[in-house]
């Protein structure tokens, strides 16, 4: 790319004041220099582009349909350039960065740890966007996100958090015992509204189990993980559940896998922009994660 060519900045922004206040009179006012020496600019600066700018009429400057044009492109470029100065001038030390991932996610794993995060990085405002959609990592609606998949996503770096098994988990009061009760209990479904996202669910378990008369449509419905895991909890029929996500109910007792067969599913990953993958507050956020009890050590991607 060759260099620009363009006129004077100063002729620039002497023109675009007196075009935006229809005044030279007002736009000296405003660059704090005499009337005289914005007409000297303006001119200068028609003399330049071979161009008139303005019809001059008593105490009124009249823009040509030239001068709108390139009114409305210096009123953009200066307004740009302020709001950008503004903002590297002002701009806080503390640090927002948004965190995108499943409402189970973040409620049954990442929050009861936060203060880990808090403790070592102080300056960074840790938000939970939490959402079954994979949203853009643009730095406006995200800037990370914990994902269900494969591992590869163009552009995004991915490293792997956890392996992910689903099993059949229910309450230990529902006394279940023999896979050939199945039939006789409600089934607890998990089903997304986001078509991205595909969890295991009791039709994909079935192939498998081919446990007779079981209705694999039949049962309660939950668009959200955590409101199927709570209604297993209470007792309200047998979740086909993501095993990390629901640990702690097993260790502790609360819920309890009555039998097989358990089905693999895809891995859990942490994404973020290849571009920013030396940001400072992305591998805070990045280290605090990896080292969430449940997740890989860092040490292991190092």
């Amino acid at each position: 790319m060759g260099p620009r060519r363009l006129p004077s900045l100063s002729a620039l922004r002497a023109f675009e004041a007196a075009a935006r206040h229809e005044s030279a009179k007002q736009a000296a006012q405003e660059l704090s220099v005499t009337a005289t020496a914005i007409s000297h600019q303006i001119r200068g600066l028609e003399e330049a582009l071979g161009i008139p700018l303005f019809v001059r009429k008593p105490r009124q400057l009249e823009l040509t349909p030239q001068g709108r044009e390139l009114q409305l492109v210096l009123e953009t470029a200066f307004d740009n350039i302020s709001h950008t100065i503004g903002r590297l001038t002002s701009a806080p030390a503390r640090q927002a960065i948004t965190l995108s991932t499943t409402p189970a996610i973040a409620v049954r794993w990442l929050l009861s740890w936060v203060c880990l995060l808090r403790e070592s990085h102080p300056d960074i405002d840790l938000r939970i966007h939490a959402s079954h959609e994979a949203v853009a990592l643009d730095g406006v609606t995200a800037d990370l996100a914990i994902r269900y998949g494969d591992g590869r996503w163009p552009g995004l770096v991915a490293e792997k958090l956890f392996d992910n098994t689903f099993i059949p988990a229910c309450s230990p009061h529902l006394d279940l015992q023999a896979v050939a009760d199945l039939p006789h209990h409600p089934l607890i479904h998990f089903r997304p509204q986001a078509p991205s996202i595909s969890p295991m669910d009791w039709a994909g378990w079935q192939k498998q189990a081919r446990v007779p008369g079981l209705e694999v449509s039949a049962g309660l419905v939950f668009s959200d993980e955590t409101h199927a895991i709570s209604a297993a909890i209470g007792g309200q029929g047998v979740a086909l559940m993501s095993r990390p996500l629901i640990a702690d109910e097993l260790a502790g007792g609360r819920l309890v896998q009555p039998f097989g067969p358990e089905l693999e599913g895809k891995p859990f990953y942490l994404v973020y922009p290849e571009s920013r993958r030396q940001d400072p507050a992305i591998l805070a956020i990045r280290d605090w994660v990896m080292a969430v009890p449940g997740g890989l050590c860092p040490e292991s991607h190092r």
